[in-house]
């Protein structure tokens, strides 16, 4: 059995949902009543491969809303994590992803430090952050999209900013290993970082975003927008894709401008419906019923491969074989990258 640990958006959206599900004490609480609620499951979930294989799943609630960030509860954060963590191992879920900012959470407040909760030993190899299937899909977006646009990778100008993390380093090393793109510029924020992913890649240039921008015929922003932050898009060339690797995605609504073209990125589409509730309730996807996001579609795919390990773990070890790895399982199961923009 496989387990999705989600969240949603924001407080509002996150009371929204809990009417839908059934839950009248969660929908009209506030912050503090949410920061002390339990996580639960709230959905049974089944898959069906195009090989005819089917899986069940669980989605579990984490109660977790990004509002506690940015009040300063991080304590609170990291509790709602591992708490909804140790509620998925102990319903017996085999392999669960880290949705959103679970997974963030988890690595910036080193949470595989954090092994027991309460009466349960966590066994780290039951979770992964689906950040090796989200980098393969983006950057199969990458390929295929800008070959839409008339775009020619082997003449194309690459920023990748938020080129640090776990999913940008790795989109930096499927560009540079796995296309002929003619040249990757790195945005990130800690200066030592860049110039170690730049000695590491033997290339790229390491520039701050406002230079970056005017340059690049693709940008993928796998980073949080900085509070404040906005993209102009009059400065962007003619045609810019743009693939919005963010969570929340708006980009798409706020940059609506001739010869830009956002695309949600780490988005797949599977070629069969699933059996949810889930997404049709959270409204995140235009067709919920197929659409997902691929760190929680590489729990599905390591259920259906019966690999139960923690296959996306920690900052930077996401390599070209193992994004190929998940990406011969994405196809073989029927997966496919989110292409529309």
């Amino acid at each position: 059995m496989f387990g999705l640990i989600g969240h949603l958006t924001n407080l509002q959206h996150a009371q929204s949902v809990a009417r839908e599900l059934g839950y009248p004490e969660y929908a009209d609480q506030g912050l503090d009543f949410w920061c002390s609620a339990p996580p639960q499951i709230v959905d049974h979930i089944t898959v069906t491969s195009i090989t005819g294989q089917k899986i069940e799943g669980r989605y579990v609630e984490s109660c977790f809303v990004p509002e506690m960030l940015a009040t300063g509860r991080g304590k609170t954060a990291v509790r709602k994590v591992l708490n909804a963590m140790a509620h998925a191992q102990k319903h017996g879920i085999n392999i669960s992803a880290l949705g959103g900012f679970s997974s963030i959470i988890f690595e910036e407040f080193n949470l595989h430090e954090s092994k027991q909760v309460r009466n349960i030993k966590l066994e780290f190899e039951r979770f992964t952050t689906g950040n090796t299937h989200t980098a393969y899909i983006i950057c199969r977006q990458v390929e295929q999209v800008s070959k839409k646009l008339g775009i020619e990778l082997n003449k194309a100008t690459v920023a990748v900013c938020g080129a640090t993390g776990d999913i940008g380093s790795a989109v930096c090393r499927w560009l540079d290993a796995r296309t002929d793109v003619a040249e990757l510029l790195l945005i990130a924020r800690k200066q030592e970082r860049l110039q170690a992913l730049q000695a590491e890649l033997g290339r790229g240039k390491i520039m701050d975003l406002e230079e970056a921008l005017p340059q690049a015929d693709i940008v993928v922003w796998v980073a949080s927008m900085p509070k404040g932050v906005e993209i102009d898009p009059t400065v962007l060339k003619k045609p810019c894709l743009l693939i919005d690797g963010g969570y929340p995605k708006n980009m798409a609504t706020n940059i609506q401008h001739p010869g830009v073209y956002v695309v949600n990125g780490g988005i797949v589409e599977h070629s069969l419906d699933i059996d949810w509730r889930i997404m049709k309730i959270v409204n995140l996807m235009d067709v919920p019923g197929r659409q997902l996001f691929a760190c929680f579609a590489e729990s599905m795919l390591l259920e259906f491969e019966k690999r139960y390990t923690n296959f996306s773990w920690g900052r930077n070890q996401i390599t070209v074989e193992k994004m190929e790895l998940i990406g011969e399982a994405s196809v073989k199961h029927g997966f496919r990258p989110l292409l529309s923009y």
